[in-house]
């Protein structure tokens, strides 16, 4: 007779903010604050995405430790003490906010509003706003923006917004590198590393190979890179387009669950609609087959749903 092994994870207990909370061994410090409902502003961190701890915003004061620590991948350890709202935690992530506000579009981005709220924000005591994107020489080029004698250098032009598709399109005026397109489109998912970092300092971008257009690089459109994107610099371009003539509405939007139907995987979808048209499609994180990840086909090929003969609404 066999046996399914079973893996029994030992439980430990630490502090947070003067709260005793109990999680299996291998929870990182963000997942026993939200189990405990301690609401921990991430930006860079993905449910299915390996931490890379690029944006620090979701540092936390461990006792004994000289500097704050990532949440979202330090590992909580027994007897461990955290402050998540210490007035040198909330310094820290009122820094980092306005730092990225200072210098980035972030009016896209899920709960910028709120946190810059709660935290005080004020990135106007900077001066005026960076210009967003720094674009290499290269793309500075491609765009046509590189004049000599303007005074400017390659890595001050900024880079418009890249519509080379009808999938999806690129407002690097938003990105704040974070790495999670990238992590989503190299070893933790896709495995096509089609995109990647480029430059180095204030020239550090995301970019295709050589800079090339979206069609000529090795994108294959699942627009996993899009579900990941926290600020808005990947986007749908029916959403896109749907925002630039002021008709996007999340308000009247209704999300309905379905499976794919292009093919036997099984895939789940969540489709947004909005005035009886799909706006966008989605997959739940916690699906056990696509844990949000899709093909061109799931994400993007939903037209056909709404090729309706004349006359039929």
């Amino acid at each position: 007779m066999s046996t399914i092994p079973v893996t029994i994870r030992r439980s430990l207990e630490l502090e947070i903010d003067g709260e005793t909370v109990r999680v299996p061994e291998g929870a990182t410090i963000l997942d026993a604050c939200r189990a405990r409902g301690h609401d921990i502003p991430t930006l860079c961190y993905g449910e299915t995405l390996t931490p890379v701890n690029a944006c620090r915003v979701c540092m936390v004061e461990v006792e004994g430790s000289r500097v704050l620590v990532p949440s979202c991948a330090r590992k909580a350890e027994a007897g461990m003490v955290v402050r998540t709202a210490s007035d040198r935690v909330r310094h820290s992530r009122r820094m980092v906010l306005e730092f990225l506000a200072s210098s980035v579009d972030l009016s896209t981005t899920a709960n910028a509003e709120r946190w810059s709220q709660e935290y005080g924000v004020q990135p106007q005591r900077y001066g005026p706003p960076a210009p967003p994107a720094a674009a290499g020489e290269r793309d500075a080029a491609r765009a046509g923006h590189h004049h000599a004698g303007d005074g400017q250098t390659a890595a001050t032009v900024a880079q418009p917004v890249k519509v080379d598709n009808e999938n999806y399109v690129r407002d690097y005026a938003k990105c704040i590198l974070c790495y999670k397109c990238v992590e989503a489109c190299g070893t933790d998912w896709q495995n096509t590393f089609a995109i990647a970092v480029a430059g180095r300092g204030f020239d550090a971008r995301i970019a295709t190979e050589f800079a090339n257009p979206l069609p000529e690089s090795a994108c294959v459109y699942c627009g996993n890179c899009i579900a990941v994107c926290p600020t808005g610099a990947l986007m749908f371009k029916s959403e896109h387009d749907m925002r630039a003539d002021g008709t996007w509405d999340e308000s009247q939007q209704t999300v309905t669950e379905t499976i794919c139907s292009y093919c036997g995987v099984g895939c789940s979808l969540e489709l947004h609609v909005q005035d009886n048209s799909i706006v966008k499609v989605t997959s739940p994180l916690d699906a056990g087959i696509t844990r949000g990840n899709l093909c061109v086909k799931g994400r993007f090929g939903f037209a056909y749903v709404q090729n309706r003969a004349p006359g039929t609404g």
